[in-house]
């Protein structure tokens, strides 16, 4: 049965090292996005790093931290464990603060992953 990995990487310094971990033991087919957490959106709201006169690139560019959320799709309970001992290699374990946020869903259908790609 497939599942999907959702990963909530809380410092992006360690976006590769998690990455080569994860393709060192097979896993293919990942997907990132850049993310932030609410708390971290609420905190960011007063900025004090503006110029008198800001132009839209000031106002855009943010100075709150920035999360990347990793997606993949698995097909063993043992991949699951695997994934996770080598993410902890990297960043520590995940019980401890400030290090990511890790679930796992089912997957009950899968379209167009091919067997080359397959885990």
């Amino acid at each position: 049965m497939y599942s999907m990995v959702i990963f909530i990487l809380d410092d992006i310094n360690y976006c590769h090292d998690v990455l080569n971990a994860w393709e060192d033991m097979g896993i293919v087919g990942v997907t990132m996005l850049d993310s932030s957490g609410l708390g971290r959106v609420r905190n960011a709201g007063a900025r004090d790093d503006l110029p008198l006169m800001p132009s839209l690139s000031d106002i855009f560019k943010s100075s709150e931290t920035q999360h990347r959320t990793l997606l993949t799709v698995v097909d063993s309970e043992e991949q699951i464990d695997e994934l996770v001992k080598a993410t902890e290699s990297v960043i520590g374990s995940l019980d401890e603060p400030n290090t990511g946020f890790l679930f796992v869903t089912p997957v009950t259908r899968v379209y167009g992953r091919s067997k080359r790609d397959q885990i």
